[in-house]
């Protein structure tokens, strides 16, 4: 038997999550938002007959409970939720919050209740799903043995798949997502603002990278990211990277520091995996150092 869900908060994640586990038959008891507007729109769309802006009117009768309102007041709402002994003893309480522990919820123990997180690492753009958005996807895991138990459950008839961590490196698993979504974008940003300067149009940059992106995110598959490396730092090739160093320096010198400090991390990763000697690298730090 499947069990059943309420909602705190209807932006983006709340309504993914009750619009694709409703379709996959859990009962969803009912949706709370600060605003009843959005509750009663959520509760329209997936034909749900609680939507209120008082969230203990729902939460007592789940048997799941997930906090998607804003990260920032997660805390304060499920403080305000234990107040009014809003949840049930046997419930398991759940955030979807990439940033923030389990231990947040620390107020829905008192009444006997488990914590845990349940982030989905995925990015939702809208409210509307015409698709489920979850499948294949991971979603990592942290908290109480009962929640963990119960989220990974859900994941798994989410059509995702449930990733297990630790409660304590929940701030690195957020870390390693920011660098490898956010900051890959502003990398990219980068690399298109240089091959401007070289004289390539901007509505081609992209064009004209693509390729080079797709190989490299396919040889990362195939064999790693350290064995996957190439350029003029594994080559060892100095006199490159310090010819790039004066082209930036003399043109977009405010790239400089990104440029250097990227130059640093790939000698490093490079002499990690055994790709350069231990002379080189330090060659490669002096330049930095000097760019």
């Amino acid at each position: 038997m499947k069990l059943s869900v309420g909602i705190v908060g209807c932006g983006r994640m709340g309504t993914a999550l009750a619009k694709t586990l409703a379709g996959k038959g859990y009962a969803i008891v009912g949706v709370s938002s600060l605003h009843r507007t959005s509750a009663q729109r959520l509760a329209n769309i997936c034909g749900i007959s609680e939507a209120t802006d008082q969230p203990w009117e729902i939460t007592r009768k789940a048997d799941v409970v997930f906090l998607t309102t804003p990260d920032g007041v997660i805390e304060s709402v499920c403080e305000s939720i234990s107040r009014q002994d809003g949840f049930s003893p046997a419930a398991v309480v759940l955030h979807c919050s990439g940033a923030h522990p389990s231990t947040i919820l620390s107020s829905a123990r008192r009444s006997g209740a488990s914590i845990g997180s349940m982030h989905p690492l995925q990015s939702f753009a809208s409210v509307d799903i015409t698709q489920n958005p979850f499948k294949g996807i991971r979603v990592a895991i942290e908290g109480d043995s009962e929640a963990v138990s119960a989220a990974a459950r859900m994941a798994r008839d989410l059509e995702a798949l449930p990733l297990q961590i630790i409660t304590e490196g929940k701030p690195l698993y957020h870390a390693a997502a920011v660098v490898a979504s956010n900051f890959l974008v502003t990398l990219m940003g980068v690399s298109f603002r240089l091959i401007q300067q070289a004289g390539v149009p901007p509505e081609e940059a992209f064009a004209v990278l693509k390729p080079l992106i797709e190989g490299t995110f396919a040889n990362i598959d195939r064999v790693g990211v350290q064995q996957a490396l190439t350029g003029p730092v594994v080559r060892g090739d100095v006199q490159t990277v310090e010819t790039h160093i004066r082209a930036i320096g003399e043109t977009m010198p405010e790239l400089l520091p990104f440029y250097t400090c990227l130059v640093h991390y790939t000698a490093a990763q490079a002499r990690e995996g055994n790709r350069i000697s231990e002379d080189l690298l330090k060659t490669f730090l002096d330049v930095t150092k000097t760019g």
